[in-house]
């Protein structure tokens, strides 16, 4: 619980931390009061508590104070410590798994259920007609933004990604109107990928943000936002990794939409590259007689 209030506190009002900090300092207290006695006990609104309680990803009050409960009595019991919100330690893989791949359908469902239908289709649009694209991300969002840019690519659009933060920022000085950026970066504020959007911006190119953070410095410099959700951060299980399953979704909701806007050029782009795959992977290994030794 503090590890996820730290990692989300850049983007709490005052208010909002001092309930998140009411609640990961003494959660078996916290747990037994309503969401107007927590309100009364930290200064703030009943409101205030119940948007805290979201953004550390809970549905509503009632499941932080049930989340809240559950790590008191393991606090006190002594119990196995917690890797992710469910699992512990000493679980067995067979619930590793199915733990996991609940979480995971979860944040799946969260992001979907919160995305902007209307600046999604005005990204996909920006994407389909930019001459060339330019994609930015560190880490592992970067790795999210290698998949976006290989895709792009399979259809026959103009696209790269840039994990040095200074080639970024080299390249992003020649785009121009009619060119696209992409900047995916869960935390919303890392300064490595806003400079290049900036900079995108600056010089008039469509500028798209995937980012967790409402109102992060990256959607300063955006001219859409799509907004990804997370599972719940713990010590395994850090925002790099627990944003990576929401941020690959808005990556395939935008390739597959940029496909549709653009499928007659697309379907025959991907053919040609499923068919040099298919004849890399048929091409007949020499054969001849081991030198060495043998296994």
């Amino acid at each position: 619980m503090r590890a996820r209030v730290r990692s989300l506190a850049p983007s709490m009002t005052r208010s909002m931390q001092a309930v998140a900090e009411a609640v990961a300092s003494d959660p078996a207290a916290c747990s037994r009061l309503t969401v107007s006695a927590l309100a009364a006990h930290t200064g703030t609104s009943e409101a205030t508590v119940v948007r805290t309680a979201r953004l550390l990803g809970y549905p509503g009050y009632r499941d932080l104070r049930l989340a809240l409960a559950a790590l008191a009595a393991q606090q006190e019991s002594g119990a196995a410590p917690a890797v992710t919100v469910d699992i512990a330690v000493d679980d067995p893989i067979a619930a590793v798994v199915a733990k996991l791949a609940q979480e995971e359908a979860q944040t799946l469902a969260d992001t979907a259920a919160g995305l902007d239908l209307t600046q999604l289709s005005a990204a996909v649009t920006a994407l389909a007609s930019a001459r060339r694209i330019d994609i930015y991300g560190i880490g592992a969002s970067g790795l999210v933004a290698q998949d976006l840019a290989q895709k792009l690519l399979r259809i026959g659009l103009i696209a790269h990604a840039h994990g040095d933060p200074h080639l970024a920022v080299t390249n992003a000085v020649q785009l121009r109107p009619g060119d696209a950026a992409v900047a995916i970066t869960h935390s919303g504020s890392t300064g490595d990928v806003i400079e290049p959007l900036r900079t995108a911006f600056e010089r008039g190119a469509a500028t798209i943000a995937l980012t967790g953070r409402a109102n992060a410095p990256v959607t300063h410099y955006a001219d859409h936002v799509l907004a990804t959700s997370a599972a719940r951060e713990t010590q395994l299980r850090p925002a790099a990794m627990s944003s990576r399953t929401s941020q690959l979704l808005v990556v395939d909701c935008l390739f597959v939409g940029v496909a549709q806007r653009t499928y007659e050029t697309a379907a025959p782009a991907l053919t040609a590259s499923y068919e040099a795959l298919a004849h890399r992977h048929h091409t007949p290994v020499p054969t001849g007689k081991r030198t060495g030794t043998t296994r």
